[in-house]
């Protein structure tokens, strides 16, 4: 794996695909229930970024919870 920047923003392509491949429903589920503490975007122009740390770190907390 390559080392990419944690502060860059990221489209709800590349979060679904840090999350294992979940579905655009799975990831408007996870934004819309506050019990899961998923990151809520930047929106900028009608469309979501996500700070790539910020899901990264997420992913791995819902993980090791799991």
């Amino acid at each position: 794996m390559t080392h990419k920047d944690p502060d860059a923003r990221i489209g709800s392509h590349e979060v679904r695909e840090i999350c294992g491949g979940i579905s655009d429903m799975t990831l408007y589920r996870w934004l819309r229930d506050p019990k899961t503490g998923f990151p809520q975007p930047a929106v900028i122009g009608r469309r979501r970024y996500w700070r790539r740390g910020d899901i990264i770190a997420w992913f791995a907390k819902a993980e090791v919870a799991a």
